[in-house]
């Protein structure tokens, strides 16, 4: 019995530090409050892996309230999709929204469309949209997505080193 109660306190204790990678914003709850500057830490050229492939991302600096994004991921020296990205500042929050385009430039959502991604909290150099995480260590970069395939929930690691052009 003594066996049982460990077993479901160790899991209770790793799902808690699980939920603490990728937070989520419930339907009534209010985006955080941070600013363009807050995530200027983002910029630069990133390179590494994901999804099984090979990613890119570049962030590009701060201008007229965004940041604007491109990522791609390349599995054995094919495109397989790229993202335009786009970090908007306004009232007080910033967002992320982004849109999907398959090699052939055909767009995954509606043409008046964007995924978008709100501000949960920053603290540092870590930044927590509802169901998107950016971490920054130094030159390394993660990025923590919740991906729902089939009614199923799992999240995607994304490992970046910086990168000169």
């Amino acid at each position: 019995m003594k066996k049982i109660g460990l077993l479901l306190g160790l899991l209770a204790f790793s799902n808690a530090a699980w939920s603490q990678d990728v937070l989520k914003l419930g339907p009534d709850e209010a985006p955080g409050t941070a600013s363009l500057e807050d995530v200027s830490w983002l910029q630069g050229y990133w390179t590494g892996t994901g999804l099984g492939g090979e990613v890119d991302e570049l962030w590009m600096p701060a201008m007229d309230n965004s940041m604007i994004g491109v990522f791609r991921l390349m599995m054995n020296g094919q495109l397989i999709f790229s993202e335009y990205m786009f970090i908007e500042e306004l009232n007080g929050t910033i967002s992320v929204k982004l849109k999907h385009f398959n090699k052939d430039l055909t767009a995954w959502e509606e043409k008046e469309k964007w995924t978008e991604f709100k501000l949960v909290k920053v603290e540092g150099q870590k930044a927590w949209f509802s169901g998107l995480t950016y971490e920054r260590n130094e030159d390394e970069l993660t990025i923590k997505l919740n991906l729902t395939s089939q009614g199923v929930t799992r999240v995607e690691s994304f490992n970046f080193k910086r990168t000169e052009l």
